[in-house]
């Protein structure tokens, strides 16, 4: 829990490099906004555990 009470943007969040450094980040305990530029429904598709604030940028 390194991460604990630390808020972090993660930018490329819907898949790949983006989404595996939001699940670590939250795996330490992170407080996470993810962000990315694809179809909103690849990042409503995501469980995020615990919820996290997901942006979709048109």
């Amino acid at each position: 829990m390194r991460l604990r009470d630390k808020v972090a943007i993660i930018t490329g969040a819907a898949s790949s490099i983006g989404e595996a450094v939001a699940r670590r980040y939250l795996d330490e305990g992170a407080m996470l906004v993810v962000v990315d530029v694809k179809d909103e429904n690849d990042m409503a598709s995501r469980t995020w555990t615990p919820p996290v604030c997901q942006a979709f940028i048109p």
